[in-house]
């Protein structure tokens, strides 16, 4: 089903929407439809199954919320991305793996929960957001919804690929926006023009420095050190011109306990140097968009409760470790919502080739189930 989010020029996730809402109230959810403000076209959706009892949580416990995200990227040279297909254990298609296989699982453990009469003492929900290919608009909203009241979970399991380990962090990154700014001129009026794009050349020099420095550093213990890259480079009208202009666009991977302001500090001393040693340069600087890294303890409430239950169902204790990808984690944990990432297996995230193993969907449906029961 085509889910591709608009940024990725696709149809968005309101077809996808109506087609989990049936499944969930299928597996005895019971479900409500919430869009961001301002976005009526970008639905998710939110199933619960309420605590035992019907009342109240046990011991006040909030409920646990299982996280998947439904909207895919693109699929450029992809065949045939939105029939699915399967070869023994893999399913191959555009967002098997990232992450409509987990979303799948996440409410059949609610229907395991349903069918064997069994209600988490907690309650339970379960969560299919939009947008988080892009902005994450969708569980941006469900927490702003948990603040106002409208939603209630204490803890959450973001079921992003792992290959069923427990994740307990993950890179943040902040995307900016640097200019060098020179003066047009034709050509052959060389006294006249300023090429910013030959001056870009020195703050490519500067970073491809701090990029080596980033990377000989020890880092965190599970993600490795940080990371930049250049990403884009635009600049000039012509051949006959001189760049009045040239932008590079950054990507600047961070890792716990980096910051965004630190992020942008370090840049804007890296100018700051280039335009001390030339004061004729003229730079500018801009943040695009940022992401902060995750990282909770693999003590903590939700992480226990998951290696426990996981435990249980495959036989031994998951590997605790830590991933590239940015998640939603990430917004969760900083609302101070406890949370934690396991996954499926499988391959082909933003890839040509994408695929999700079958039997890691059911392994991680049977621990999930067992986690609600436990939390």
């Amino acid at each position: 089903m085509n889910s591709v989010n608009p940024a990725f020029g696709g149809a968005g996730e309101a077809e996808i929407a109506r087609v989990t809402q049936r499944l969930m109230r299928a597996a005895g959810l019971e479900t409500a439809v919430f869009s961001p403000p301002g976005a009526p076209d970008r639905p998710s959706v939110v199933g619960s199954l309420p605590p035992a009892g019907g009342g109240a949580s046990a011991g006040g416990t909030q409920p646990l919320m299982l996280n998947a995200h439904y909207d895919t990227v693109g699929v450029d040279e992809m065949e045939a991305p939105f029939e699915p297909r399967i070869e023994g254990e893999r399913l191959h298609g555009r967002g098997g793996y990232d992450m409509k296989g987990a979303l799948a699982a996440c409410i059949e453990a609610a229907a395991m929960l349903t069918d064997a009469e069994q209600r988490p003492p907690a309650g339970l929900v379960v969560a299919a957001v939009s947008d988080e290919e892009n902005e994450s608009l969708g569980t941006a909203d469900l927490l702003r919804r948990r603040d106002l009241g409208e939603l209630h979970f204490g803890a959450a399991i973001v079921t992003e690929p792992t290959s069923l380990k427990l994740c307990v962090a993950h890179r943040g990154f902040v995307w900016i926006e640097v200019t060098v700014h020179g003066r047009a001129a034709h050509g052959s009026r060389y006294l006249l023009g300023d090429d910013a794009n030959i001056r870009m050349g020195r703050v490519l020099g500067e970073l491809e420095t701090l990029r080596d420095r980033l990377q000989s550093q020890a880092g965190h213990p599970l993600l490795g050190p940080p990371s930049l890259h250049a990403a884009t480079v635009h600049g000039g009208t012509g051949l006959s011109t001189y760049s009045a202009r040239c932008v590079l666009n950054i990507e600047r991977r961070t890792v716990p306990p980096e910051t965004v302001e630190g992020v942008e500090s370090e840049i804007d001393r890296l100018l700051e140097g280039l335009r001390a040693e030339d004061p004729s340069l003229r730079t500018s600087r801009r943040t695009l968009f940022s992401r902060e890294p995750f990282e909770t303890s693999p003590d903590a409430p939700v992480v226990r409760c998951l290696r426990r239950a996981a435990k249980r169902v495959l036989g031994v204790a998951p590997e605790v470790t830590g991933d590239s990808p940015w998640m939603d984690s990430a917004l969760t944990q900083a609302a101070g919502v406890d949370s934690v990432v396991m996954g499926p297996s499988g391959s082909g995230a933003h890839a040509e080739v994408e695929w999700v193993d079958i039997g890691s969907c059911v392994l991680l449906a049977r621990v999930l189930a067992e986690t609600a029961l436990r939390w």
